[in-house]
């Protein structure tokens, strides 16, 4: 017997350009398990990451390179199995896509295959822009991401601010306006100044989504476990904590061994 769901309007890609021409902001998170993926969008979120992030925060790792492919598709599989109305975007992770378009291709096509998520995410400009054709030629719709791309961050050696200098601002540019014409039907601007990002907002017909660039772009997105309070070392200035929930765990841990010590639980309810 199946279990018939109220008609859910899912976002789509053609949605989020039409909501960038009316002026409506998009929302976005990083979500990398069921539980948590069924709560973000249950309350309402339009866009949902499965970043290679969960690299740090689930996997423990300094940084976003060491997940492989497998990992990720393990992460995106869970993610789609709770999802009614968000459009999910998975993160083709470092070594992946770079080396050939083949590459690209194949990696892209076992995300959607294997997945059922919506769209990929990759990392760059001018650089990958024969991958980008190739799994676009696919009928995959991509997401760019420009700025801060952690898969190089140790070409920068430093996650601070990106194209503060005319040179790679330019850059930035020509690179972002390359992926508009490619055919990606998005892109995220990462920890990059303000009023750049609006620029390139303004000039591009596609969404514009920031992190750490300003209010001026077409949506946010931020790590879910950064803010929501689970992580507690990360402190970029973009961040703003909507809650502690790191806290709360802590504290209801903290009872619960408290209880069982004491003998308090189970008590005789809680017995069969």
């Amino acid at each position: 017997m199946s279990i018939h769901k109220p008609d859910i309007k899912k976002v789509t890609t053609h949605q989020l350009a039409a909501m960038k021409a009316r002026g409506e902001k998009i929302s976005m998170l990083t979500a990398y398990d069921y539980s948590m993926a069924k709560i973000l969008d249950a309350s309402g979120i339009d866009v949902l990451l499965v970043g290679d992030s969960a690299s740090n925060v689930m996997a423990g790792n300094e940084t976003t390179l060491p997940i492989t492919l497998d990992q990720m598709i393990y992460h995106a599989t869970s993610v789609v199995r709770a999802v009614d109305r968000a459009l999910v975007v998975v993160d083709i992770p470092f070594g992946s896509y770079q080396g050939s378009s083949t590459e690209a291709l194949r990696s892209a096509i076992r995300i959607m295959k294997e997945t059922g998520g919506h769209a990929v995410k990759v990392e760059g400009g001018a650089e990958i822009q024969e991958s980008v054709k190739k799994i676009l030629s696919a009928g995959v719709p991509v997401m760019g991401h420009l700025g801060l791309t952690p898969q190089s961050i140790y070409k920068f050696g430093t996650y601070t601010v990106r194209a503060k200098e005319e040179e790679e601002a330019q850059k930035l540019i020509e690179d972002a306006k390359l992926l508009e014409e490619l055919g990606c039907f998005a892109l995220v601007l990462e920890k990059i100044p303000s009023a750049l990002a609006e620029k390139v907002a303004k000039e591009l017909t596609i969404p514009v989504i920031g992190i750490g660039a300003g209010a001026g772009v077409d949506g946010q997105v931020l790590v879910v476990h950064d803010m929501l309070g689970i992580t507690q070392d990360f402190k970029p200035r973009f961040l703003r904590r909507y809650a502690n929930i790191g806290g709360i765990m802590k504290e209801a841990v903290q009872v619960y061994i408290s209880d069982v010590k004491s003998h308090d639980f189970p008590n005789e309810k809680e017995c069969y």
